[in-house]
């Protein structure tokens, strides 16, 4: 079954006032537009127009394929409650609306969805260009629309996400810094605050090939390196930017238990002497055959040695003279979520383009990982990216615990621009130039202004920051993505960026990471998919 998305928007200059409608039709699966709809209506208010254009877009779905399920997203927030039956319906002039908008297709195939109105500009250009119009006393022409083209230039013109350095120890001081400010009086908040929903966006994954020569395997929404980084060619090895934090679970390294929720793992634990970290020092990869030279191979290169003794000074202490672990950490089980339509098409699909919805294969996923996290009873919150999918699983498992869903905009998806929707093979023709660039540096962005994962890691790493400031001592549901997920891991580790790429993350899957008081960081879970079987 096909599933439509339909954005609307209406306004009105003056409310009531000259108004005008716009509505517009994008197949969920690719993000392309399929239709578009707009009208001048003469005097009217705000709320009339915006449900001219919600029956507009609706009917423009019903005579594409009356048979598909259809997403309504508005930023009127009035039109979702009524129309989903939460709000009633008392003025006059709606009512009519309401119920022809209601009578267009079966009931159970249309949702509705409020966004914030910066998600919703493609319709609302079409109702500013309806009005346009109508003031000079003409019809909105679609051969003339460029409400398309001008949505797509804001995108791409939108401010990279800002914040601080991804690295584990620019973190570990802000955690230790509002964990101190806790114990002083100022209580740490039950949840982060102050955050607002950005404009949806979509899944990532496209796995980069590693350097040997082999073939690119395709992500989208589907795992993206599902030979755990057999047989690819490995990238060039970068310096990385992030200083690991160590483990702080014993003398030696615990790996991931299968326990992924547990809270108690602070106490008792012999801390390791801080060492420099490795990553900074790591050489270039060689390519073909030949193995990673180690660092300890190149004594005599003074810049190395450099590096090393910065990453020494600079690597949070966690010796035998160090400062006592600071108590129970924040524990962020990771939650990838389950299938949407673009998991076996193997398309790119980040947060730039349709936000497709679970499948039925996704939601079966939704349901069993519910079901596990149910079992375990550990979890005291759960947070979710702003995207559908990720917000239909965590309401899976919500529903089963009796929590509520937090909003997180900064555990979204990399937005992958231009290339959303597009298979591998498809990017890699249509832009070849810089699908290389992309493939040679975690620095370079997308076609049409994407979010490159170096950018991606500095989101990441304020996020991160921010949550164990807020759930500190907490064992906290992140329900998140590829990318996101990766991060989180590969920051723990103080792995190098190219470590994203020799990761297998399975759909539904749940991975664990816990951060302690003292700035260091546990994986504990990756990748576990035993509920699923």
């Amino acid at each position: 079954m096909r599933e439509f998305i339909v954005e609307a928007d209406g306004g009105s200059r003056g409310n009531p006032g000259p108004a005008g409608y716009g509505s517009v039709v994008i197949d969920a699966a690719t993000g392309e537009t399929l239709a578009e709809r707009a009208e001048y209506i003469g005097v009217a208010t705000n709320n009339v127009a915006e449900y001219r254009g919600l029956v507009a877009g609706l009917e423009a779905a019903r005579d594409l394929d009356a048979s598909a399920t259809v997403r309504v997203r508005m930023d009127s927030k009035l039109v979702v409650e009524q129309m989903s039956g939460r709000w009633k319906i008392k003025h006059p002039d709606m009512k009519p609306l309401a119920a022809r908008a209601a009578r267009v297709l079966p009931g159970s195939q249309v949702t509705y969805e409020w966004i914030p109105r910066e998600r919703n500009k493609h319709a609302d250009r079409l109702a500013n260009e309806a009005m346009d119009a109508g003031k000079r006393g003409e019809a909105w022409s679609p051969s003339e629309s460029t409400a398309e083209l001008n949505a797509r230039a804001a995108r791409a013109a939108a401010p990279a996400p800002t914040g601080p350095p991804g690295d584990a120890t620019a973190g570990a001081a802000r955690a230790r810094a509002a964990l101190a400010s806790t114990r002083q009086g100022a209580e740490a908040p039950g949840e982060p605050k102050g955050r607002e929903e950005l404009r949806a966006r979509p899944e990532t994954a496209v796995t980069r090939p590693t350097a040997t020569g082999a073939t690119p395997h395709p992500g989208g929404e589907a795992t993206e390196a599902t030979g755990g980084g057999k047989g690819r060619e490995e990238l060039r090895a970068r310096p990385t930017t992030t200083a690991g934090r160590p483990t702080a679970t014993g003398g030696t390294p615990q790996p991931g238990g299968a326990a992924a929720e547990a809270t108690g793992g602070g106490k008792g634990r012999e801390e390791l002497r801080a060492q420099p970290t490795t990553t900074a020092s790591r050489p270039p990869a060689r390519t073909g055959a030949a193995a990673e030279t180690p660092a300890t191979a190149m004594p005599g290169d003074d810049v190395r040695a450099a590096k090393n003794v910065a990453a020494a000074q600079t690597t949070p202490a966690s010796g035998w003279t160090a400062p006592p672990d600071m108590g129970a950490p924040a524990t962020f089980v990771l939650l990838r979520h389950g299938e949407t339509p673009l998991t076996p098409q193997k398309r790119f699909s980040g947060s730039g383009g349709s936000d497709p919805s679970l499948s039925a294969v996704g939601r079966e996923q939704a349901e069993r990982v519910a079901a596990a996290l149910a079992a375990r009873g550990t979890i005291q919150a759960i947070v979710a990216s702003p995207l559908a999918r990720t917000r239909q699983t965590a309401a899976a498992v919500a529903a089963r615990l009796g929590l509520d869903v937090l909003v997180e905009d900064g555990l979204r998806e990399t937005d992958f621009g231009a290339w959303e929707g597009l298979t591998f093979g498809e990017v890699r023709e249509r832009h070849p130039e810089d699908l290389n660039a992309w493939l040679a540096s975690p620095e370079a962005e997308p076609t049409g202004g994407g979010e490159s994962f170096t950018a991606t890691a500095q989101r990441m790493a304020a996020t991160r920051d921010k949550l164990i400031a807020a759930y500190a001592g907490r064992t906290v549901l992140l329900v998140t993505h590829v990318t996101p997920i990766k991060t989180l891991v590969r920051l723990a580790l103080g792995a190098p960026p190219e470590s994203l790429f020799r990761m297998e993350l399975s759909a539904a899957s749940l991975s664990a990471v816990a951060y302690y008081g003292d700035g260091n960081a546990s994986v504990r879970l990756f990748n576990d998919t035993s509920h699923l079987r």
